[in-house]
């Protein structure tokens, strides 16, 4: 049985990468800190034989005895609010975690797939975004934490490959939302169905003309899933180009959840991206991969979720304490 070290594990996207590659018979040790994952996350792997977990920060060396096939590195905090209350371990994971990560692969002769991001694009001057598009991002605003984190990532694999040969993939992950997300993270999709379920008004900043496009995590993880098992070494785009305005991502998450409330506006952040949509096409020719989940279904599956969670989960208003962490 082939194995992969997954980093970040016990996050959003980690997690599910871990039934992905359970599903398909490959071992799985996951590594997170738990600075933003959780192991509600992956609890329901704990007694699978295939998989073991290992509570580390990657920022550390990274000391794993068993033969690897595979390294996919996700560690990292991906939501706004995370990123701009712990900047330097953005910073440090997208830096250190990576370098680490890619010293591991090298010692193991295993592949390795980084999570890369289309915050690289920063706030596009090119809609949409095509992989050879070079961003557009502010080095030293708030954002530029994650930003930078995630283009250093891209440059330190691309230098292992060329330099060490290392076996390297590169996927930019577009905004993706599905079960498992943290209803208070700050990121746009469980804040309206946080707000929503709680019956709040839904909160917009700016007037609401800034675009996001929205890929259901199942279509995600199974075009990360081919690009691992790909010979293609270069970025590739994965997300879903339905490209939508957030005032009318408001409208739509008010009809499904059939609240009274309204909508309010307020100051649009520094540096928000004002557009955002994948140029798939190299997913397409290469992976042969496009997104099969339409929004209206796949939202549906997510407010299903969060309106499983307790009342205590669901009135969790207050932001996650790093201040146990070291930065």
């Amino acid at each position: 049985m082939k194995k992969a070290l997954v980093t970040g594990a016990a996050g959003f996207l980690g997690s599910h990468l871990c039934d992905k590659l359970l599903a398909n018979n490959i071992a799985v040790i996951g590594l997170d800190n738990l600075i933003t994952g959780s192991m509600s996350n992956i609890s329901h792997l704990q007694e699978n034989p295939n998989f073991r977990f290992i509570k580390h920060d990657v920022c550390q060396f990274i000391d794993i005895v068993d033969d690897l096939d595979y390294i996919l590195h996700f560690a990292s905090p991906a939501s706004p609010i995370d990123y701009l209350k712990i900047p330097i371990q953005t910073l440090k994971v997208g830096a250190l975690g990576t370098h680490n990560a890619l010293g591991l692969a090298r010692a193991k002769n295993a592949r390795i797939l980084v999570a890369s991001t289309s915050e690289i694009y920063g706030d596009p001057l090119v809609h949409p975004q095509t992989e050879d598009y070079f961003g557009n991002v502010n080095t030293i605003g708030p954002r530029g934490v994650y930003d930078e984190a995630k283009r250093y990532l891209e440059s330190i694999t691309m230098a292992y490959h060329r330099f060490h040969d290392v076996d390297t993939r590169i996927i930019r992950i577009f905004n993706t939302y599905g079960p498992r997300m943290r209803l208070n993270d700050g990121r746009v999709i469980p804040a309206f169905m946080g707000q929503a379920l709680r019956g709040e008004d839904l909160t917009v900043f700016g007037d609401g003309s800034q675009t996001r496009s929205f890929c259901f995590v199942e279509d995600e993880i199974e075009g990360i899933y081919r690009l691992l098992l790909s010979d293609y070494h270069l970025p590739v785009n994965i997300g879903n180009p339905d490209e939508i305005s957030i005032l009318d991502f408001a409208k739509e998450i008010i009809k499904l959840t059939g609240t009274d409330k309204q909508i309010v506006f307020k100051p649009l952040p520094k540096n928000d991206p004002l557009q955002r949509k994948p140029d798939i096409t190299t997913a397409k020719q290469i992976l042969g991969w496009t997104p099969r989940i339409e929004r209206a279904a796949g939202m549906k599956i997510t407010y299903d979720y969060f309106k499983s969670l307790s009342v205590e989960e669901l009135n969790k208003l207050k932001h996650r304490d790093f201040s146990s962490f070291k930065a």
